[in-house]
């Protein structure tokens, strides 16, 4: 975990305060707060939560070892606290958050901080803006499901939105190099799991809502009520919302802050496409926004999907200051995250690409921005992960059948699942001919879309985008699909 060079303090009182805590044993000052034994340093508050397996409380002696000097827990966890004061409370996970913000002194208010939620289209929103501003000679930091980066620095990121004792050290990071902006995705997980408590962002905004994570949030109505807590006034000055989709104008109706809405077509919203015309590699576009600005130039990113995502890192950016007349001349520049419809050429007759898309709408629309520049046959391979929500599978496996010319399932992370068994559920209710197929080994059902591409044809392989390692029974191997994908390529007579 990175942290400020700077030095930050708050005492024991201060912060049972803050959050409402009792205290037990002698006040004193920490100087830093993680919940992650391993990465305790002298004089951190440990946070102590109950997980789902393990009470964070087993590793307070291996924090303390470390150089922990007090320790954030729940009653349970007290238990544990021998000869080291601690700060009692019900919602660990709040409090720990608060004090982590209230620690670096509220460092996403010191920044202009734009954070992005939605089921598909953060990570491509949030890689836009960053390009934007660095086009534009704004220093800024980003923090994503593929990468963070301060400034030019790169780091890797652990999951889409940190947990909150390492976004507020993050942020305050940020805050010390001078950034101006910080860009962000904010996950359903985070915001459900209290990460986000504490954080103040400028800009939220909101891309679309379809099936997801229903394994943990159980219903749509469920998943989108997690990310609309987002856009309120604990976390938010304005929202910028895509109101395409019945969930994005349910939001724009019921939110209370400031709203801009975005459509790709519909000219009530306050950024709309007037034009789209498709040329070689790319689509020219006007767009219409604030005020009557008219933005007209020309994009390489591929699919109405990206247009939507074009779009809002457009709107955004003009929200943030930037000249519209320096933004149409930046967009043709402008290139999708890594693993977002990734070109994977070795000179080939046919094209292929590496996409994220392990959603029944993201599979989708992924298919359909395919044959837009595809006259021939589209070939994708698809599987669903392990341990997640085994209610979409069947769902992706429609949207593959039904928007591919050949289907061909594998596996995507089984976890501890049997492939087999996912890939029953994907492919049930499916009527499918050949070659349409499954093969269960993903590097051998990879070759098999390369062998049977002519020219004029497309390659997808969709599902882990930027990944780099497939989990089978609790064993990461390094897997990326890119990688397979360019081998298979290579290998082909």
């Amino acid at each position: 975990m990175i942290r400020p060079l700077a030095p930050f303090t708050a005492t024991l009182n201060d912060m049972a305060q803050l959050v409402g805590a009792s205290l037990h044993g002698a006040d004193l000052t920490f100087t830093g707060i993680t919940h992650v034994d391993s990465e305790v340093e002298a004089g951190d508050l440990f946070i102590a939560v109950a997980g789902a397996h393990v009470h964070g409380a087993t590793f307070i002696d291996s924090a303390v070892k470390r150089g922990a000097v007090a320790v954030l827990t729940d009653e349970t966890g007290l238990a544990y606290c021998t000869g080291v004061p601690a700060l009692v409370v019900s919602d660990v996970r709040t409090a720990g958050a608060l004090i982590a913000a209230s620690l670096y002194q509220n460092p996403m208010r010191d920044l202009m901080s734009i954070g992005i939620t939605g089921t598909n289209g953060k990570t491509t929103v949030s890689t836009l803006l960053y390009q934007i501003f660095a086009a534009v000679g704004r220093d800024s930091g980003l923090i994503g499901t593929v990468e963070t980066r301060i400034g030019a620095e790169v780091l890797k990121s652990s999951r889409t939105t940190p947990e909150a004792a390492e976004l507020q050290a993050l942020a305050a990071v940020m805050r010390e190099r001078h950034m101006r902006h910080l860009v962000m995705e904010v996950s359903s997980h985070a915001l459900s799991l209290k990460r986000m408590k504490g954080s103040h962002f400028a800009i939220a905004a909101f891309t679309n809502l379809t099936q997801d994570h229903l394994d943990f949030h159980k219903d749509l109505d469920s998943y989108f009520a997690a990310k609309a807590q987002l856009f309120t006034s604990e976390y938010a000055d304005q929202a910028f919302i895509n109101i395409d989709s019945p969930y994005g104008q349910r939001l724009a109706d019921q939110v209370k802050i400031g709203v801009t809405t975005l459509s790709r077509s519909n000219t009530v919203a306050t950024w709309h496409f007037t034009q789209t015309h498709k040329v070689a590699r790319g689509v020219e576009f006007s767009a219409r926004g604030t005020g009557g600005i008219l933005i007209e130039s020309r994009t390489q990113l591929s699919g109405g999907f990206n247009l939507d995502n074009l779009l809002l890192a457009l709107a955004i950016a003009v929200e943030c200051g930037i000249d519209p007349i320096e933004l149409a001349a930046i967009t043709p520049s402008l290139t999708g995250a890594a693993g977002r419809l990734e070109a994977v050429s070795l000179g080939q007759g046919y094209r292929a690409f590496v996409d994220y898309a392990h959603s029944p709408d993201a599979v989708s629309n992924v298919l359909a921005a395919a044959r837009e520049f595809t006259p021939g046959k589209i070939i994708a391979v698809l599987g669903c992960g392990g341990d997640r929500d085994a209610s979409k599978r069947p769902l992706m496996g429609r949207a593959l059948v039904d928007g591919a010319d050949v289907a061909i399932f594998t596996s995507d992370n089984p976890r501890s699942e049997k492939p087999s068994e996912i890939l029953k559920q994907m492919t049930a209710s499916l009527n499918f001919q050949a070659p349409s197929q499954i093969v269960e080994d993903r590097t051998d059902a990879i070759r098999v879309a390369v062998a049977l591409a002519a020219d004029a044809d497309t390659v997808l392989v969709l599902g882990k985008g930027h990944e780099t390692g497939q989990e089978i029974a609790g064993v990461v191997t390094a897997f990326d699909d890119r990688l397979v994908l360019a081998q298979a390529i290579e290998a082909k007579p």
